[in-house]
């Protein structure tokens, strides 16, 4: 008995450690250039802004439109990735993003950055959903939270990358007639196109149509698989309409709305609020916006391990959460330069590691039927906040001349954020223990 526990396990190992090394790399990039064109734009608004004359209204109406495209072409594209196959799914989701995001550059009135800003939301819609289900059947719960964070490191390894870079693309203001934040979004943008191409050569679209896995391996993905849903129990129904009346999905999708529209936000406004807060250079503040990548990195990784060893992903999320709260607040009334900066990479530090803890979470409290259609409800309703809060934060500081008012008012939607961690935390607890852990 014994041996033969040994042997499934080692069988186990292998077949986990072969998914990790053929997978996570592939995906990790994709995500990489994910964030990096949507987000972006923060970095370039340091001059676009300034040379198109835009408010912040604007660009926060602007910087929101990618979500609302995002959220409603989000649930029709997790049906099609379904349809067609991972592989060819995520690499169209590429090349047409990595098009729209060097189309950026050539931006010249509101409407034009509305339209792009709403199509790149459209193209690069079902993404993120759409990973969490393939690796849904990939990852057994027990490896789930490792695999999404070795992935999800991708966030804040943007924010490296980008506040590495940024600075000295925007120095290029000028050169071949361009201005700095044209050469960002095509130097940006491009290599999307390129890496699309990449995913659609060497992504396996399911264990089952691996050809470097062993049979044996295939059957214990297969069985652990098998496992996890006969414990979550059969769904009621798994269409989109019984998504958006299933009290977990809205749960989620509620704590997915006050947690994107928070941290898509900041991460929007970030340059322009150290900027306005600090009095550093825009290269400066590109540096310190890598630190916090980097900080935000290690967190993810350290956070998902210790999510996977003792199960409880919802209770470090909630912990985070509070870390979240706090530093928003500070950021908002700290007169001090040097603790605004400080506040900031607490907030880099937890904000990608938050979602990371959750969406590894939804397939402990989705049966795999509907998860599919669930994931991208979920998400739908967090890009819905991602929408609609950089447009409220940019009317609030046409209003009031300040980021203050915001900052503080984003503290409060924090905290009510943790508050429905917990709730949730206590509802699968109620239903089950949990069943992911494995022995430190």
């Amino acid at each position: 008995m014994a041996a033969n526990h040994r042997h499934v396990s080692a069988i186990g190992r292998s077949a986990m450690g072969k998914a990790f090394w053929r997978i996570l790399p592939l995906i990790l990039i994709a995500y990489l250039f994910a964030y990096m064109d949507r987000v972006n734009v923060s970095f370039a608004a340091t001059q676009m802004n300034e040379d198109l004359r835009f408010s912040a209204t604007i660009y926060g109406l602007g910087g929101g439109l990618f979500f609302l495209g995002y959220a409603l072409f989000e649930i029709p594209s997790n049906l099609m990735l379904v349809r067609f196959g991972a592989r060819r799914w995520i690499a169209r989701i590429m090349i047409t993003w990595g098009l729209l995001s060097a189309g950026m550059m050539f931006v010249a009135t509101p409407m034009q950055f509305y339209a792009l800003r709403f199509l790149l939301g459209v193209a690069e819609a079902g993404f993120y959903p759409g990973v969490i289900f393939y690796f849904s059947g990939w990852f057994p719960p027990c490896h789930r939270s490792r695999a999404v964070s070795r992935f999800f490191i991708a966030s804040p390894l943007a924010s490296v990358a980008m506040g590495g870079m940024s600075g000295w693309l925007l120095a290029l203001d000028g050169t071949g007639g361009l201005h700095g934040w044209q050469w960002l979004f095509l130097v940006q943008g491009l290599p999307t196109v390129v890496f699309g191409l990449v995913v659609l050569r060497y992504l396996p679209d399911a264990p089952a149509t691996s050809a470097w896995l062993t049979a044996d391996e295939k059957a214990w993905i297969e069985t652990e698989l098998a496992r996890e849903q006969a414990r979550i129990g059969a769904p009621a129904r798994h269409d989109v309409l019984g998504a958006f009346r299933n009290p977990r999905v809205l749960l989620l999708g509620a704590i997915g709305f006050l947690l994107i529209a928070v941290i898509t936000t900041v991460i929007l406004n970030a340059p322009l609020i150290l900027l306005e807060a600090t009095a550093l250079d825009p290269k400066s503040i590109g540096y310190l916006v890598a630190l916090g990548g980097l900080l935000g990195a290690a967190a993810i990784l350290v956070l998902g391990n210790h999510a996977d060893r003792n199960g409880d992903r919802w209770g470090a999320a909630f912990r985070c959460g509070i870390v979240l709260a706090a530093a928003v607040l500070i950021m908002g009334l700290s007169p001090s330069p040097l603790l605004t900066c400080i506040a900031y990479l607490a907030f880099a530090t937890v904000c990608f590691a938050i979602p990371m803890l959750t969406s590894s979470g939804w397939a402990e409290a989705l049966h795999v039927r509907e998860l599919a259609v669930g994931a991208a409800a979920i998400n739908t309703l967090s890009q819905i906040g991602a929408f609609l809060a950089p447009y409220g934060w940019g009317a609030a500081k046409d209003a009031t001349g300040s980021f203050e008012l915001a900052l503080v008012a984003f503290s409060v939607i924090a905290l009510l954020m943790s508050a429905l961690i917990l709730v949730l935390r206590h509802r699968l607890r109620g239903h089950s223990a949990p069943a992911d852990a494995v022995p430190a």
